[in-house]
């Protein structure tokens, strides 16, 4: 399902694929966030890291009122306050997501996955 926008030119299609990558990518540029994983957990309740390649598997874009609402698959970094990194990214996608595509977003939701130790090195 893609977000039509009708304009006196024409119109604008945008694939729910683009806004996750968006989402994804503005995600990942929250403080305190490890890495988005996949939707669907996979069995023993193991989570898959996924890489920048493919963000969107993280991500569900929903249509409710002419209005977005995302849902995000993270994992956070150990010794974060997982409050401030969910409020954090909500912000950051939400804010992503209005400037870059135009479209109202109605919600954010953060679902945390999982927690892990981030590599200093």
């Amino acid at each position: 399902m893609s977000q039509v926008t009708v304009t006196e030119f024409g119109q604008i299609i945008v694939a729910d694929d683009a806004i996750a990558t968006i989402a994804g990518a503005a995600a990942l540029e929250s403080y305190g966030l490890v890495g988005m994983c996949s939707r669907s957990r996979l069995k023993d309740n193991f989570v898959e890291l996924l890489g920048k390649e493919n963000l969107a598997r993280g991500v569900e874009i929903t249509l409710n009122n002419d209005k977005i609402v995302v849902d995000l698959y993270i994992i956070v970094s150990y010794g974060t306050k997982i409050s401030e990194v969910a409020q954090n990214v909500m912000e950051t996608v939400k804010y992503a997501v209005e400037h870059q595509i135009g479209l109202q977003v109605e919600k954010v939701n953060v679902n945390v996955q999982g927690v892990r130790v981030s590599q200093v090195k």
